[in-house]
């Protein structure tokens, strides 16, 4: 495959790499459930999630990334899934613009640079959609994630797409060109980076354990809200047929409480909202990548230091 003459500097961050893979890893876990799945609920339906593949074939998602550009430099910072259906090429426009719009009110700057996907190659389907954002970004660029895991392979597994027209048998023709790429962070990240890498447990426990335990207690708070709601129901329907006795207080203090629900419909909750996700997210997935990087050096350092005393019996020089 050709490679890109534009001239643009692309620069990636690493939160569009995981809102990428954790996009593809939801849904391929909705589509290939465990073995044991058959003894839990159904998990709703992703409506981001592609129609059901063949067992053997790996699903594919799709999504949009924004990012700002100055000058000849790209610079990707976040991204957001789009609903595509890649049987009929359709793209839910309504769904892209609603999303669109609230990144927009919450991040003024980003603009939509293009799209991503799944996939060991780009394909030729890849180009309907591609030709899609056009209207959006007249020259938008695909970020490809390799989802197969190659352990011999040391770089990324991300390539970045862009789009030239070159004659090909006297047709002109909009082909996929690679692009090069840096990894670039932001201040913020690398305090986040640096402000996980040195939360301990206060009580002993792993990161892990912890983990669990806040889990556990939200399940618990939501699903003790959810029973107290299904009780105030059950009255006022009882009392609405007759059985039981109106009592006006009581019918006044929800009417309160429901008079409350409008409130956090707002533009400004959504914003709020969106900001508050967006951030935990972040800081889930900087957590757990520092959490692979400090298991990592440990055990270089103790294969570093295993490796020193038996260099030094056998009159080696040790590496580092």
């Amino acid at each position: 495959m050709a490679s890109s003459s534009s001239g643009l500097t692309f620069k990636l961050h690493p939160l569009v790499i995981l809102n990428i893979s954790d996009h593809y890893t939801r849904v391929k876990s909705q589509l290939h459930p465990p073995p044991s799945a058959h003894h839990c609920a159904p998990a709703a339906a992703d409506p981001f999630a592609p129609p059901a593949p063949a067992a053997a074939d790996p699903p594919r998602v799709y999504g949009c990334v924004i990012g700002v550009q100055r000058g000849r430099t790209v610079e990707i910072f976040n991204s957001f899934e789009l609903l595509y259906d890649p049987a009929t090429h359709s793209l839910d426009r309504a769904f892209l613009d609603k999303k669109q719009e609230l990144y927009k009110k919450v991040f003024p700057n980003f603009y939509v640079l293009g799209w991503y996907s799944t996939g060991s190659d780009a394909e030729e389907s890849d180009m309907h959609i591609h030709k899609a954002l056009m209207d959006i970004n007249e020259s938008p660029v695909y970020v490809l994630l390799n989802p197969s895991i190659n352990h011999a392979q040391k770089d990324l597994p991300v390539t970045i797409y862009e789009s030239e027209l070159h004659v090909i048998d006297g047709i002109p023709q909009l082909i996929f060109v690679r692009a090069s790429y840096t990894i670039e962070t932001v201040e913020a990240e690398r305090i986040s980076v640096d402000h996980v890498a040195h939360l301990k447990p206060s009580d002993g426990g792993t990161a892990a354990t912890q983990l669990a335990a806040h889990l556990t207690g939200i399940h618990s708070a939501i699903k003790m809200l959810n029973s107290r709601v299904r009780v105030l129901h059950h009255y006022l329907l009882a009392m609405q047929k007759g059985e039981i006795p109106c009592e006006n207080s009581l019918l006044r203090q929800v009417s309160s409480l429901l008079r409350r629900l409008p409130a956090i419909e707002s533009g400004k909750f959504q914003d709020d909202f969106l900001m508050e996700y967006n951030d935990t997210l972040l800081i889930t997935y900087l957590a757990m990548l520092t959490n692979c990087s400090s298991t990592m050096n440990e055990l270089i350092d103790k294969f570093n230091t295993a490796y020193d005393r038996h260099s030094r019996r056998g009159g080696r020089t040790p590496f580092v």
